[in-house]
């Protein structure tokens, strides 16, 4: 046996030890250090009006002097103007804000 096997064996053990929020807290902080693949597309009614592609996380913005959670989530993510999944030349890395009213979905790319 390897003598990266019993680390991996403890780090296992301590994982399944954890409640079903930690582990989510670890995964999240996981794919915050290796990045996602994520897609969110924005919605008016039942119709795609904007979507980002490759994005690496979306963000609660945090109050700067009280330090509280305000009524938007923010990222990066590149504009996918013409709507059609991938990105194109001229298509661009921007900033967004999603605010409380704004009906989206984000999920992992599935390709």
């Amino acid at each position: 046996m390897s003598k990266a096997a019993p680390l991996a064996l403890a780090a296992l053990l301590a994982l399944a030890g954890c409640t079903q929020e930690k582990q989510n807290q670890i995964k999240r902080e996981i794919q915050n250090w290796t990045g996602t693949d994520g897609v969110l597309e924005v919605y008016a009614g039942n119709q795609v009006v904007k979507r980002f592609l490759k994005i690496d996380k979306l963000s609660t913005a945090l109050g700067t002097d009280d330090n509280l959670p305000r009524n938007y989530r923010f990222g990066y993510g590149v504009l996918d103007a013409n709507l059609n999944g991938q990105v194109d030349e001229g298509e661009k890395r921007v900033y967004f804000e999603l605010g409380d009213y704004v009906q989206y979905v984000f999920f992992d790319n599935p390709r």
